[in-house]
């Protein structure tokens, strides 16, 4: 089976090709020809995953799926949220993101924040959403060099690493997309 996933971020491709069966290949944007960028403006996360599968889904005419991702901070009423891209500007540098939410947290106590990732599918005419929740505190400092994002920063439940520094096996098991795509690949092979 070929999907599409309306993403061109070669971290999040390769970190969820890897847990998707062999059986399930995914093309990126790049693959299929769509160089644009295809706009976020959603009032939600869910929302923004939904417009970026039915701009593919129309435009292209593939199966497809896209997710959204945000990072919802207790002590700021949830955010950044879906504006956690481009949290610290237009950019969208992670170091500048880490920097200003390190900042904003600097005299908050409660430390608590979640990682939402939503998936939204398109498949023979129909659509599917499957929602990942990663709990967990927002660290004092940066520590790890492995994935992307806030991971340097987000400390998941009942770990002692972050996301930055724990193998891609573990963090794939507990993380919001490797709960959601888990969820997208029970919807695809419900034999399994």
């Amino acid at each position: 089976m070929n999907l599409v996933f309306a993403s061109n971020n070669k971290n999040k491709i390769k970190e969820i090709q890897s847990i998707l069966p062999e059986s399930v290949k995914i093309w990126s944007l790049e693959e299929i020809g769509c160089h644009e960028e295809i706009p976020e403006t959603a009032a939600t996360i869910e929302g923004n995953a939904i417009l970026k599968a039915n701009y593919v889904t129309q435009k292209y005419g593939y199966d497809c799926f896209a997710d959204d991702t945000g990072l919802e901070v207790t002590a700021l009423n949830g955010e950044p949220g879906v504006y956690s891209a481009r949290y610290a500007g237009e950019q969208r540098d992670a170091n500048d993101n880490m920097n200003k939410l390190l900042e904003a947290l600097s005299d908050q106590s409660d430390r608590s924040a979640q990682f939402k990732t939503v998936i939204a599918l398109n498949i023979n005419g129909a659509q599917h959403l499957f929602t990942g929740i990663a709990k967990g505190n927002i660290t004092l400092n940066k520590t790890g060099s492995q994935g992307f994002g806030y991971d340097p920063i987000f400390q998941p439940e009942n770990y002692t690493e972050t996301f930055a520094e724990l193998p891609l096996e573990i963090k794939n098991k507990i993380s919001h997309r490797g709960k959601a795509t888990h969820q997208l690949i029970d919807f695809l092979n419900p034999t399994k």
